[in-house]
């Protein structure tokens, strides 16, 4: 069986993926800043993707969105696809407060030069 060229290696991830593949980017960029004097609130989190809406046929028999890729959009039409956007707020479900990339240890000015002439 040949391979499909407008196949893209987005193709086939279900939107759930997507948003746990980001969910997963934010927890490893909490973690990497530890011990930073830095700290960044992270704020809204814009996305949008092309879905197509399939029927699990092998699992539970519910409806999935899959991502696909604007080459298959374009091949497809747009009647088989669907736009899919949403804000996501992250929240640190410890503390139901704003997530932070960085360490909780407040920052100071000290290592950006002289404060005075």
């Amino acid at each position: 069986m040949g391979r499909d060229p407008h196949h893209s290696e987005i193709e086939g991830i279900e939107l759930a993926d997507a948003v746990q593949a980001v969910r997963d980017g934010l927890t490893t960029a909490a973690a990497r800043g530890a011990g930073q004097d830095v700290v960044f609130d992270v704020g809204p989190i814009a996305m949008e993707f092309s879905v197509e809406i399939r029927r699990d046929l092998q699992g539970s028999g519910g409806v999935k969105a899959w991502v696909v890729s604007l080459d298959t959009e374009a091949s497809r039409g747009s009647t088989r696809t669907h736009r899919v956007s949403f804000t996501l707020t992250p929240k640190d479900a410890r503390t139901g407060g704003s997530l932070r990339v960085g360490n909780e240890r407040p920052g100071g000015l000290s290592r950006f030069g002289p404060a005075g002439p």
